[in-house]
């Protein structure tokens, strides 16, 4: 077996015995509506929710991950207890955010699109700031199984994979700052959602060729 053989074998070892039914996407975002019936249907909070966009969005009507990345820069930095690098939110968690809501596949964000992301940016922050007891600014190794379940996905049922999650998204301290907590979310939510949508008889079980195993992993 070569060594590409060998880490799938690896990974699969590791996922088989999870339980899909422990993981919970977010629920994915509405297709998009006419303008005229958005204007017609809409409540009052979505009305109001709308005009803050369009002056996000600019002219095109959409939000790219560059534009996202400086939207929360500026969000997070009001609050002192989230802390971010110099350089504010990492651009590829920006991408990775655009590309688990981006449900046409444009590359950027529509209104409803937007609009689910910022609901689950605001619940994880929520979730971050509970389990950041210290007010440290990072959720501890010692917490971070609680705030992952918190948003829905119980990886402490499966130790090896959050050994996994440690290791790609923590420091060398097992400390995970808010912008690695997001993107951590980003990729379990996206992945989940992917695998649910995928798994058509309920069984916890799908089958990829190789071009649709790629497909996957690279845009999300």
């Amino acid at each position: 077996m070569n060594l590409g053989g060998k880490l799938l074998k690896g990974i699969f070892s590791i996922i088989s015995n999870i339980d899909p039914g422990d993981f919970i996407p977010s629920d994915p975002p509405e297709p998009r509506r006419p303008l005229n019936f958005a204007e017609t249907h809409e409540s009052e909070e979505e009305k109001g929710f709308r005009q803050v966009f369009q002056q996000l969005a600019g002219d095109d009507l959409e939000i790219s991950p560059e534009e996202l990345k400086g939207i929360l820069d500026r969000v997070i930095r009001r609050n002192p207890q989230l802390k971010l690098s110099d350089g504010g939110f990492c651009i590829e968690t920006c991408r990775s955010m655009v590309a688990v809501m981006d449900s046409d596949c444009t590359g950027r964000l529509g209104f409803h699109e937007f609009k689910y992301l910022w609901n689950n940016i605001k619940k994880w922050q929520g979730i971050f700031m509970q389990y950041d007891r210290d007010r440290s600014g990072c959720i501890s190794n010692r917490e971070l199984s609680g705030a992952l379940g918190e948003a829905g996905f119980h990886v402490d049922k499966c130790k090896e994979l959050m050994s996994l999650i440690t290791r790609r998204y923590t420091d060398q301290d097992g400390n995970m700052d808010f912008d690695n907590y997001v993107a951590c979310l980003v990729r379990l939510d996206s992945m989940c959602r992917a695998f649910k949508t995928m798994d058509n008889d309920k069984d916890g079980n799908i089958d990829l060729d190789i071009g649709e195993w790629l497909q996957l992993t690279m845009y999300s």
